[in-house]
Order: C-alpha cells, then sequence, then structure tokens
C-alpha cells in the first residue's frame, strides 16, 4: 500500500474542498481508510474513514453533516468531501490504512491501528 494524499489548499469560511487518497501499491479490498488531521500544537486526531468493502462510514462528531468519505473502486481512491470548513479545520490531513478485522468499528478513530500512511496535505480556512 502506499498511498498519496492531495486537494489541500486555502479556502475562506464556509467554503469546500475535495481531499484523495490515492493507493499506487495492492489495492484496497480487505482495509479501511481514514483521514486524520493535525493542527499545530494539538495531537492528531481521527476525523473519518471508510471501509472499503462494505462502505460503512464513520465520523468525527465535530465533522458530522460537514464532511463526506467515499471510495473509488475503479481509481482505488478514497476522498473526503469537506463542506461548509470553520477555521478549526485548518490542519494538515494526512489519509492512512488499516486491514478492516471485525473488530475495526471499535477501533477506528486510533492512529495506532493504522500501518500505513500518506503524507500530509494542509487546509487553511480563514475566517
Amino acid at each position: 500500500v502506499q498511498l498519496q494524499a492531495s486537494g489541500g489548499g486555502w479556502v475562506q469560511a464556509g467554503g469546500s474542498l475535495r481531499l484523495s487518497c490515492a493507493n499506487s501499491g495492492r489495492a484496497f479490498d480487505g482495509y479501511a481508510v481514514a483521514w486524520f488531521r493535525q493542527a499545530p500544537g494539538k495531537e492528531r486526531e481521527f476525523v473519518s474513514s471508510i471501509k472499503w468493502r462494505t462502505g460503512d462510514t464513520y465520523y468525527a462528531d465535530s465533522v458530522k453533516g460537514r464532511f463526506t468519505v467515499s471510495r473509488d473502486n475503479d481509481k482505488n481512491t478514497a476522498h473526503l468531501q469537506m463542506n461548509n470548513l470553520k477555521p478549526e479545520d485548518t490542519a494538515v490531513y494526512y489519509c492512512a490504512c488499516a486491514r478492516a478485522y471485525t473488530d475495526y468499528a471499535t477501533r477506528a478513530t486510533r492512529a495506532t491501528l493504522y500501518n500505513y500512511w500518506g503524507q500530509g496535505t494542509l487546509v487553511t480556512v480563514s475566517s
């Protein structure tokens, strides 16, 4: 698995961005793909994830109703559509990948679960 994140940028509050996480290695089938973010001076936090095979999705409370995670099987790429962005969404966003075992739902938010990480992409939201 080799992950490449893209799509970050600068946007005004209320705007939208779409992040992508492309996998140039083996297919995502059997894996879960997650998005984490890390703001300056803060710990890395879980944002959202999707189980590739089932399409089950998971969200942090802070982004529910504003962010949507999806998958494109043909392109082996995950996306994070971010709408109604707020200044507090400013962070470096990382995509990560882990095997989606049966207990995945109870562990999805833990960064230590994920074996593969892409480089970060910076999202800046101005007020």
